[in-house]
Protein backbone atom coordinates (compact mmCIF):
# COMPACT_ATOMS: atom_id res chain seq x y z
CA UNK A 1 0.00 0.00 0.00
CA UNK A 2 0.90 3.44 -0.88
CA UNK A 3 0.42 6.15 1.47
CA UNK A 4 -0.88 9.48 -0.36
CA UNK A 5 -0.02 13.03 1.49
CA UNK A 6 -1.71 15.92 0.17
CA UNK A 7 -1.25 19.60 0.79
CA UNK A 8 -0.07 22.70 -0.16
CA UNK A 9 3.50 22.64 1.55
CA UNK A 10 3.88 25.96 1.58
CA UNK A 11 6.51 25.60 3.35
CA UNK A 12 7.05 21.71 4.11
CA UNK A 13 8.22 21.79 7.79
CA UNK A 14 9.11 19.46 10.54
CA UNK A 15 5.29 18.82 11.61
CA UNK A 16 4.36 17.49 7.83
CA UNK A 17 7.46 15.34 8.09
CA UNK A 18 7.58 14.10 11.31
CA UNK A 19 3.49 13.17 10.47
CA UNK A 20 4.50 11.37 7.20
CA UNK A 21 7.52 9.61 9.26
CA UNK A 22 4.66 8.55 12.22
CA UNK A 23 2.08 7.22 9.84
CA UNK A 24 4.68 5.72 7.38
CA UNK A 25 5.90 3.08 10.14
CA UNK A 26 2.59 2.80 11.95
CA UNK A 27 1.05 1.36 8.70
CA UNK A 28 4.43 -0.32 7.53
CA UNK A 29 3.97 1.56 3.99
CA UNK A 30 7.14 1.16 2.11
CA UNK A 31 6.45 4.34 0.55
CA UNK A 32 4.68 7.58 1.27
CA UNK A 33 4.30 10.20 -1.41
CA UNK A 34 3.95 14.09 -1.07
CA UNK A 35 1.61 15.19 -3.42
CA UNK A 36 1.69 18.87 -3.66
CA UNK A 37 -1.35 20.26 -4.74
CA UNK A 38 -1.03 22.83 -7.89
CA UNK A 39 -3.57 24.81 -5.84
CA UNK A 40 -6.03 23.76 -3.35
CA UNK A 41 -9.80 24.26 -3.98
CA UNK A 42 -10.44 25.84 -0.50
CA UNK A 43 -7.13 27.93 -0.84
CA UNK A 44 -7.60 29.36 -4.28
CA UNK A 45 -5.30 32.31 -5.20
CA UNK A 46 -3.81 32.25 -1.54
CA UNK A 47 -0.66 30.12 -2.28
CA UNK A 48 2.15 32.39 -1.65
CA UNK A 49 4.84 29.94 -3.15
CA UNK A 50 4.76 29.50 -6.71
CA UNK A 51 3.85 25.10 -6.97
CA UNK A 52 7.32 24.95 -8.29
CA UNK A 53 8.98 26.11 -5.77
CA UNK A 54 6.74 24.19 -3.33
CA UNK A 55 7.90 21.09 -4.90
CA UNK A 56 11.88 22.20 -4.88
CA UNK A 57 11.22 22.30 -1.08
CA UNK A 58 9.66 19.28 -0.93
CA UNK A 59 12.52 17.43 -2.72
CA UNK A 60 14.78 19.12 -0.65
CA UNK A 61 13.43 18.14 2.81
CA UNK A 62 12.92 14.32 1.82
CA UNK A 63 16.29 14.05 0.46
CA UNK A 64 18.01 10.76 0.75
CA UNK A 65 15.06 9.46 3.56
CA UNK A 66 14.49 6.21 1.64
CA UNK A 67 10.12 5.42 1.34
CA UNK A 68 9.33 9.29 1.23
CA UNK A 69 8.50 10.51 -2.24
CA UNK A 70 7.28 13.55 -4.07
CA UNK A 71 4.50 12.93 -6.63
CA UNK A 72 4.30 15.29 -9.30
CA UNK A 73 0.78 14.09 -10.26
CA UNK A 74 -0.84 17.32 -9.55
CA UNK A 75 2.18 19.69 -10.82
CA UNK A 76 1.50 19.61 -14.31
CA UNK A 77 -2.42 19.74 -14.47
CA UNK A 78 -4.27 22.70 -14.44
CA UNK A 79 -5.82 23.72 -11.24
CA UNK A 80 -7.88 23.54 -8.77
CA UNK A 81 -6.27 20.56 -7.58
CA UNK A 82 -9.42 17.89 -6.61
CA UNK A 83 -8.50 14.77 -4.64
CA UNK A 84 -10.65 12.57 -6.84
CA UNK A 85 -8.82 13.34 -10.45
CA UNK A 86 -5.75 12.96 -8.73
CA UNK A 87 -6.70 9.60 -7.57
CA UNK A 88 -8.64 8.00 -10.63
CA UNK A 89 -5.41 9.45 -12.26
CA UNK A 90 -3.16 7.24 -10.16
CA UNK A 91 -5.23 4.29 -10.42
CA UNK A 92 -5.11 4.50 -14.14
CA UNK A 93 -1.43 5.53 -14.38
CA UNK A 94 -0.84 2.47 -11.52
CA UNK A 95 -3.59 -0.65 -11.71
CA UNK A 96 -3.74 -2.90 -9.04
CA UNK A 97 -2.10 -0.54 -6.90
CA UNK A 98 -3.57 0.60 -3.42
CA UNK A 99 -3.81 4.04 -1.46
CA UNK A 100 -4.20 5.04 1.70
CA UNK A 101 -5.01 9.12 1.74
CA UNK A 102 -3.34 10.65 4.96
CA UNK A 103 -5.51 13.86 6.10
CA UNK A 104 -5.01 15.82 8.94
CA UNK A 105 -7.72 16.36 11.30
CA UNK A 106 -8.27 19.96 9.87
CA UNK A 107 -8.16 18.75 6.59
CA UNK A 108 -10.43 15.62 7.52
CA UNK A 109 -13.00 18.48 8.73
CA UNK A 110 -14.06 19.39 5.51
CA UNK A 111 -14.41 16.22 3.71
CA UNK A 112 -18.08 16.63 3.21
CA UNK A 113 -17.44 19.66 1.00
CA UNK A 114 -14.78 17.58 -0.85
CA UNK A 115 -15.77 17.06 -4.61
CA UNK A 116 -16.96 13.51 -4.82
CA UNK A 117 -15.79 12.87 -1.43
CA UNK A 118 -18.51 9.91 -1.51
CA UNK A 119 -16.65 8.44 -4.24
CA UNK A 120 -12.74 8.58 -2.70
CA UNK A 121 -13.21 5.09 -0.21
CA UNK A 122 -13.46 3.26 -3.60
CA UNK A 123 -10.03 4.66 -4.46
CA UNK A 124 -8.36 4.92 -1.22
CA UNK A 125 -8.70 4.46 2.12
CA UNK A 126 -8.47 7.17 4.12
CA UNK A 127 -6.57 7.66 7.54
CA UNK A 128 -6.72 10.84 9.79
CA UNK A 129 -4.10 11.58 12.03
CA UNK A 130 -5.17 14.58 14.79
CA UNK A 131 -3.27 17.93 14.95
CA UNK A 132 -2.56 19.74 17.92
CA UNK A 133 -6.16 21.43 18.79
CA UNK A 134 -7.67 19.44 16.69
CA UNK A 135 -9.85 16.04 16.86
CA UNK A 136 -10.62 13.69 14.89
CA UNK A 137 -14.13 14.34 13.07
CA UNK A 138 -16.28 11.62 12.60
CA UNK A 139 -17.41 10.09 9.29
CA UNK A 140 -18.43 6.94 7.85
CA UNK A 141 -15.83 7.89 5.01
CA UNK A 142 -12.80 7.79 7.48
CA UNK A 143 -11.84 4.01 8.01
CA UNK A 144 -8.45 4.59 10.15
CA UNK A 145 -7.39 6.80 13.10
CA UNK A 146 -3.61 7.50 13.28
CA UNK A 147 -1.73 8.61 16.66
CA UNK A 148 1.09 11.13 15.56
CA UNK A 149 3.30 13.57 17.74
CA UNK A 150 2.28 16.78 18.72
CA UNK A 151 3.88 19.65 16.92
CA UNK A 152 2.53 22.47 17.15
CA UNK A 153 3.88 24.26 13.51
CA UNK A 154 1.75 25.79 11.09
CA UNK A 155 3.16 26.88 7.35
CA UNK A 156 1.35 30.30 8.07
CA UNK A 157 3.27 30.92 11.33
CA UNK A 158 6.68 30.08 9.29
CA UNK A 159 5.38 32.67 6.47
CA UNK A 160 4.92 35.37 9.50
CA UNK A 161 8.50 34.95 10.76
CA UNK A 162 10.33 35.51 7.56
CA UNK A 163 7.84 38.09 6.85
CA UNK A 164 8.97 39.96 10.04
CA UNK A 165 12.79 39.00 9.52
CA UNK A 166 13.13 36.02 12.20
CA UNK A 167 14.29 32.56 11.82
CA UNK A 168 12.95 29.87 10.87
CA UNK A 169 15.75 27.70 11.89
CA UNK A 170 14.25 24.09 13.50
CA UNK A 171 10.94 25.01 12.43
CA UNK A 172 11.94 23.51 8.84
CA UNK A 173 14.91 21.49 7.37
CA UNK A 174 18.08 23.71 7.21
CA UNK A 175 18.03 23.49 3.24
CA UNK A 176 14.46 24.46 3.33
CA UNK A 177 15.54 27.35 4.98
CA UNK A 178 18.41 28.16 2.78
CA UNK A 179 15.86 27.79 -0.28
CA UNK A 180 13.54 30.05 0.81
CA UNK A 181 16.14 32.79 1.88
CA UNK A 182 17.86 32.36 -1.84
CA UNK A 183 14.75 32.88 -3.32
CA UNK A 184 13.21 35.45 -1.58
CA UNK A 185 10.06 33.36 -0.44
CA UNK A 186 8.07 35.16 1.86
CA UNK A 187 9.27 38.23 2.40
CA UNK A 188 7.17 41.29 3.49
CA UNK A 189 5.49 42.86 0.47
CA UNK A 190 5.59 39.74 -1.61
CA UNK A 191 1.83 38.11 -2.40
Amino acid sequence: MVGLLGGSFDPIHHGHLIAAQSTRDQLGLAELRFVPAREQPFKQGQHRAPVAARAAMIRLAIEGEPGLVLEPIELDRPGPSYTIDTLRALHEREPGQRFILLLGADAAAELGAWREAAAIPALAEIAVFARPGTRVPSSPLISRRLEVPALDISATEIRRRVGRGLSIRYWVPDAVAAFIAAQGLYREGQG
